[in-house]
């Protein structure tokens, strides 16, 4: 999942604020919840289980500013 997050994001730059990145980390105070991922500056934390996931926030997070309610960590 890293892979094609990091290679998803590389060809979207446009929908970034300042570009886009993907970090590989250890716990980050979420385990339970992992993998996640987290949408700076908005400080938006998804949890995403496949590739479809990854692709839904791009496209309605990052390109129309919708949150993924269903993937939403709160």
């Amino acid at each position: 999942m890293y892979r094609y997050a990091k290679d998803k994001c590389r060809a979207n730059q446009s929908l970034g604020k300042g570009g886009l990145g993907v970090s590989e980390s250890r716990c980050l105070g979420r385990c339970e919840n992992g993998p996640v991922l987290v949408v700076y500056p908005d400080n938006v934390w998804y949890q995403y289980i496949d590739e479809e996931d990854i692709d839904e926030i791009l496209e309605s997070h990052l390109e129309s500013g919708k949150i993924v309610d269903r993937l939403l960590i709160k």
